[in-house]
Formats: structure tokens, sequence, C-alpha cells
């Protein structure tokens, strides 16, 4: 069966009928059923309509995908050029012989929209450290102003309490002298209260920042960490003159355990992972977690067999290890992980170099799994 088999647009006649579409024979692409005169000014507008619908129908006919919400928006992202990221996804995954499914979509978009969530917080906690920044450094230059006011005030109000000359006006100014003093220490003290609240306020927006690039399952690292952490180490190994790496690791067979355990157990399939990965982590080598059951490595200074070798250790005594399901005692079997490896100096950039990584991870599955393999030159030509 291919693409364009006829079988594979009959789930999807509903579309054009619920649009006003339908063709005069459901098992013929291509062929409008006749439709009520249109104005002239409006065949433009009916044309592109059923364009648009015949590009997001033959989207869905293609990948055999189930007519949702979901997947009519990415449908419509597709067509439409609106989602790049989305369809450049989805090119990749193609390219890599892999199915766009329901399922795999949901991860995505799911993904997608945590990144941007996550985008939103990071911005906002930046927006805000920089206006506590300034209301600091004003609270403080207030502060500073009303000790030194309030300092000649009370030296004013001990002159006049000295003069011995007594006199209604002299009095009045005395008393006046003083509620001023009083009322400049009262400011003082709120003042020396904001100060307080703001630094206890930039202390949790700081720890915002670090639960905003952190993984709360793993404890690891988020997408948007390792991010940052990528362009930082690159620059770095290009200053030094060093070698970098980076690596996708993906869990074999992870669907089967959570069917089999339950997504409780696979979180803590996770957790192990992490914790195996993490070992082999120093200020050079990080790992993070990109998203459902794969993680990233960096290695700067290492070159990629290097690199391929210490991610396997880690492999292999993942693999080494008999883990029991401790809610029923039904053991997991064998865990273990795949990997790609690519020298990402080796490639245009670090998109590049990433995406490499991932089809050499593909490779390594396809190639019966628990394996590492490093990225090739053709694996880069796949990318876009």
């Amino acid at each position: 069966m291919t693409a364009h088999d006829p079988q594979l647009h009959r789930p999807f006649e509903g579309i054009r009928q619920w649009l006003g579409l339908r063709r005069d024979n459901p098992g013929e692409a291509g062929a409008e059923a006749e439709q009520p005169p249109l104005p002239v000014s409006d065949d433009d507008v009916a044309r592109q309509r059923r364009e648009m619908v015949a590009r997001i129908d033959d989207i869905l006919g293609v990948h055999r995908l189930p007519v949702t919400r979901l997947t009519l928006g990415v449908a419509h992202d597709l067509a439409t050029g609106e989602r790049p990221d989305l369809a450049s996804s989805i090119a990749l995954r193609m390219r890599s012989q892999r199915p766009v499914t329901l399922d795999w979509l949901q991860d995505l978009i799911g993904e997608t929209a945590e990144g941007n969530e996550e985008e939103m917080i990071a911005e906002l906690v930046e927006r805000l450290e920089a206006s506590l920044g300034e209301f600091t450094r004003t609270a403080k230059d207030a502060r500073v102003a009303t000790t030194d006011y309030g300092s000649a005030l009370a030296r004013h109000a001990d002159q006049l309490d000295a003069v011995a000359v007594p006199g209604a006006v002299l009095s009045d100014l005395t008393a006046l002298t003083k509620a001023m003093l009083s009322r400049t220490r009262e400011v003082e003290a709120e003042l020396n209260r904001s100060e307080r609240e703001s630094r206890a306020l930039r202390q949790r927006l700081e720890q915002a920042r670090r639960s905003a690039e952190e993984d709360h399952l793993t404890g690891l690292p988020n997408r948007r960490a390792f991010d940052g952490l990528f362009e930082r180490e690159l620059q770095a190994a290009l200053s030094l003159g060093q070698p970098i790496c980076v690596a996708f690791v993906d869990v074999d067979h992870f669907k089967k355990i959570n069917d089999t355990h339950g997504h409780d157990a696979g979180d803590r399939i996770l957790k192990v992972v992490a914790d195996t990965l993490s070992r082999i982590s120093n200020d050079s080598c990080h790992v993070a977690r990109h998203g459902g059951e794969e993680f990233v490595a960096l290695f700067r200074g290492l070159g990629i067999d290097a690199a391929a070798h210490r991610l396997d250790q880690a492999r292999e005594e993942l693999a080494g290890r008999r883990l029991v399901n401790r809610a029923t005692d039904v053991p997991f079997g064998e865990i273990t992980f795949s990997g790609g490896v690519a020298d990402v100096l080796a490639f245009a950039d670090r998109t590049t170099a990433l995406r490499a990584a991932d089809v050499a991870l593909y490779r390594a599955k396809q190639a019966g799994r628990n394996r590492i393999i490093r990225a090739t030159e053709e694996d880069g030509k796949l990318v876009t």
C-alpha cells in the first residue's frame, strides 16, 4: 500500500463533507463534487479552501493518522507552513524511516508546549530580577539618604533643646523637628524592611530559575538548560582547542516497561537510568533529560571514540543490573539503552551534530538495540 493508495483517503472523507467539499466518489482522490455556483468574487476563496482541505486530507492519509483535534491541528500547521519546527521534526523522522504516529505527535507537541512554558517562566524571572535589582538599588539609596537626613535632624533637635531662651516659635520649631525625625525613622525602618523583602524575593526567583531548568522526575537538567549549556561548552571547546562530542540515549523497549509494569514503575526506571548516566558526569561531561525516555550527553575534551567508550561503560553497568519492581516483586528483566554519538566539530553547527547523533541512535535501535553507534558524515547529510 503506497501513500497514494485511494484506500488511505476513505477515513478522511468526513472532513471534506463537514466542510462542504464531498467528492463524487470517495474512493477517488482528487475527484471533486459539483458545487453550487459561487459568486465570481468568491472563486479564489473557494479554490484556496478546497486546496487547503485537500492538503490536510493528504497529510492525514499519508501518515494514516486518525482524525482528532491534535492531528487536524498538526496537519493544518504543516499545510500552512505556520510551524516550520514541527515540519522539520516530522521530516527528520520520515528520513529516518520511522512512522509519524499519534503517540509520537502527542509526545512532541507536549514537549514543545512544556518548552514554551519554560521559556515564558525564564523570561518572566529575568524581567522580575531586573526590576528587583533596580528597586533594591533605589531603596538602598533612599535608605542611605533618609539615614543621613535623620542624623542631621537629630543634631538640630539636640541643638534646639540646648537653647536656653524660651519662646513659642522656638518651642514649635523644636516640636516640628522632633516630629520630622520620628517620621524619618519610620521611613528608614520601612525601607530596611523593603530591602530585606526584595532580597528574599530575589532568592526565591533564583530558586524558580533553577527549578525551570531542572527535570523534576530525575533531577537532571532539562532540555532548556542543556541548550544553554551546549552553547557555553562549545565556545569553551573552540577557545581551548578541545574536541567536543554530543550523544543521544534512548531507553530500549520503554513502552513495554510501561505497559507491563505501569507508569510509576516506568518513572522509577527512568530515575535508575538517570542515576547511571549522571555517574559519568563531571565538570566537562554533562547529562540532561531531553524528554520522555530520551537523554542527551555532552563530552568536552573527549574525542568520539573516548566519548563512545565512556557512554558504553554506563550502558554495560545498567545492563548488568537485575532490577525488580518493588511494588509487585516481578523482575523487570534486563534494562538497556541505545545511543548515538557525534563529533560536534565534524558538522556545520551544533544543531546538525545533535540531529546526526539522533540518526545514529536510530541506527543503533535498528541494529538490535543495547549498543552505542558513532555518527558518520552520512548521518549529517540526512539533516536539512
